[in-house]
């Protein structure tokens, strides 16, 4: 045989082998390779009850798509700069910061990736704005509690709350327009310290339906509270505030915000900024969109109050 067509036979029978491995491809395609997952920083201010069930709510909500990469700062402000720095240079697509302190620090430090925060109390303090970062609020709007208020307590007319004017003037101004708009009177009394609480409030008890609890560091400690509770209890005056902790204590009632929900919303918020969508969160904060309603069984029985059906159906009643 001539070398013509040995050579001829050869490019043959290659042709032949190229065709049947392009079938076995097309029946058979070679998976692509896998695209690697983004990495979400977790960066908490310390390691607590509450900011954890917040994390495990955020990452359960998320989903395991996704590589998580945990920071903790440990109550220290410079290790949670560093921390953020360190973030920066990873290959994080988005950071959650948990708590004052990790918000304070991923502000400071991570200007490139989208920053979701949570778990701090009155942002606005702490001019936690940037065109980087958004906020889900613990802070329950004014309307929304005095609403709350109004539907559960439907005779009451004077509601009566002791501030700082250095920490909740601003609260205090929203909540008088909130309070006209739901037929309430305001009468608030100031406090320039810790040490003016009881007499304060000793003269404002007699002048009130319903004592309002706010989150304001001056008028309540430990101390103060149990005072506090125990004096509107005396004087047959409700008690009602922001911590279903108040209401196990003997508060009325408590309009307040779950952690895990926190997490939850976080979690939502962080999912459109992954997927691109979450542009008109950046730079603005956002109310928390679930709150939950916690009643004392005892001390409606105490105080000898009906609360409407609508209300009990909302709560969580505890003893």
């Amino acid at each position: 045989m001539s070398t013509w067509a040995l050579t001829s036979r050869k490019i043959g029978a290659w042709r032949l082998a190229l065709w049947c491995a392009l079938c076995v491809l097309a029946l058979f395609p070679v998976p692509a390779p896998a695209q690697a997952a983004q990495e979400v920083a977790i960066l908490k201010s310390a390691d607590i009850a509450a900011y954890n069930q917040a994390v495990t709510a955020f990452t359960e909500a998320l989903g395991p798509s996704f590589k998580y990469s945990q920071y903790d700062l440990h109550g220290d402000a410079q290790e949670g700069r560093r921390l953020a720095r360190k973030i920066r240079a990873s290959e994080a697509s988005l950071v959650l910061a948990v708590g004052l302190k990790a918000a304070i620090a991923a502000k400071l430090e991570v200007v490139d990736v989208p920053v979701v925060f949570c778990m701090v109390l009155d942002p606005a303090r702490y001019d936690l704005k940037a065109p980087n970062l958004t906020g889900i609020l613990l802070d329950i709007p004014t309307e929304r509690h005095l609403g709350t208020v109004r539907q559960a307590l439907p005779a009451v007319r004077r509601i009566g709350v002791l501030y700082d004017p250095g920490k909740s003037q601003s609260l205090i101004d929203e909540a008088r327009q909130q309070a006209r708009l739901q037929g309430f009177e305001l009468i608030a009394k100031s406090v320039a310290s810790d040490r003016d609480v009881a007499a304060a409030a000793r003269a404002l008890i007699s002048q009130i339906d319903v004592l309002w609890l706010v989150p304001d560091s001056t008028v309540l400690s430990e101390d103060s509270l149990r005072f506090l509770l125990d004096l509107a209890m005396e004087h047959n005056v409700p008690s009602v505030g922001f911590s279903a902790e108040f209401v196990r204590s003997g508060a009325l009632m408590a309009l307040s915000v779950s952690y895990a929900d926190t997490g939850r919303q976080a979690a939502q918020a962080a999912r459109r900024l992954l997927n691109g969508e979450g542009a008109d969160l950046l730079g603005h904060l956002q109310p928390p969109m679930q709150t939950r309603i916690t009643l004392n069984a005892r001390t409606v029985r105490f105080l000898g109050l009906t609360i409407p059906p609508e209300i009990l159906r909302q709560s969580e009643t505890v003893n």
